[in-house]
């Protein structure tokens, strides 16, 4: 299965997900970009890390307003500024990437297939979504630079891969003179380090790989919705997603909604609520390229937007209070030798 994510530059982007933009005061600037991201130039172009993943839209509500209230989002979001716009292909209630995988068949009738609907000439990345066993890595890469090469995509990147895999293509690519990924799409939030902040930095400094990520607000539990229970009409409450309510009822669950409640001092200190410490937070780790978000209502949107101010207050002091509250700091290897 294959993600794709677009900038604002081609102007009709009927039926894709969004990404969100800050006013220019706000943004970073493309130079400050082409120095932390040697490869993604789009994201340097782009000049914005902060992008909003509006697809999670057609997975919690199903009402028939959905598609006003998209559309209402969407025209917020670009005329705020907004330059990145994410989306996936989806068959068979999300099991395309299981049952049809990553052969140089599907990746290439999927983005076709994809952009005929988007009526977009281009896509700046295309995503390969979970690694697939059954097929080669060299097919793999050899369909994304084929892709490139015929002027459908610009980029191709990668999502839920391991750093082994990712090496892997890299390495496939330079062998054989093709175009290797240039960055990967993996979940990193409070409760989520590791990949990220272990595994990843190695290829960002070595490959110029860098992180899209995802699910900053942990599928909303550091919202602090679900601090007193599972409220009605939350995503917890339905039924695809009755593995976060287990999560969430848990005692592990249990325990993150105290260190919520801790973190929310820090929030109050910093004059900003905790979903936009949380997305601060990610953003001011300097691998990651830019953060999806989920939201859909222009309320949480707006709030989403004011994290990008809370990024200047993110001094070291407040990252060690964050990681003493958290405590679930990964150490890597490079760590671990110069403790020793």
């Amino acid at each position: 299965m294959c993600a794709y994510m677009q900038s604002r530059n081609q102007t009709h982007c009927s039926g894709v997900a969004s990404a969100l933009a800050l006013p220019t005061e706000l943004q970073r600037t493309a130079q400050f970009h082409f120095e932390f991201q040697k490869s993604f130039l789009l994201f340097c172009l782009c000049r914005m890390p902060l992008s909003c993943q509006l697809s999670v839209l057609s997975w919690v509500d199903k009402a028939s307003c959905v598609s006003q209230v998209a559309e209402q989002l969407m025209t917020i979001a670009y005329e705020n500024g907004v330059n990145l716009f994410d989306t996936a292909e989806v068959y068979a209630g999300g099991k395309a990437e299981t049952e049809r995988g990553l052969n140089r068949k599907h990746i290439i009738e999927g983005l076709r297939s994809s952009l005929q609907r988007m009526q977009l000439e281009y896509v700046d990345v295309v995503f390969a979504n979970r690694p697939d066993s059954n097929t080669p890595m060299e097919e793999i890469v050899r369909a994304m630079t084929h892709v490139i090469n015929q002027g459908m995509s610009m980029y191709w990147g990668t999502s839920r891969w391991s750093a082994m895999e990712i090496m892997e293509a890299y390495s496939v690519a330079r062998q054989f003179n093709l175009i290797p990924p240039v960055c990967e799409q993996a979940e990193y939030h409070f409760f989520q380090r590791d990949k990220v902040e272990t595994q990843l930095p190695e290829l960002y400094h070595k490959i110029g790989v860098g992180v899209v990520s995802w699910s900053p607000l942990a599928c909303g539990i550091i919202t602090g919705k679900y601090e007193n229970g599972i409220p009605e009409c939350s995503r917890a409450s339905m039924k695809p997603y009755a593995w976060l309510k287990e999560k969430i009822v848990s005692e592990d669950g249990r325990k993150q909604q105290a260190k919520l409640k801790e973190l929310t001092t820090i929030s109050e200190k910093l004059g900003c609520t905790l979903p936009q410490l949380a997305i601060a937070w990610c953003l001011r780790n300097e691998g990651v390229s830019s953060v999806l978000l989920g939201t859909s209502n222009p309320i949480q949107l707006a709030e989403n937007l004011r994290a990008m101010e809370v990024i200047p207050k993110m001094t070291a002091g407040i990252v060690t209070e964050i990681d003493h509250i958290l405590g679930n700091r990964p150490h890597s290897k490079k760590d671990f030798h110069q403790a020793h």
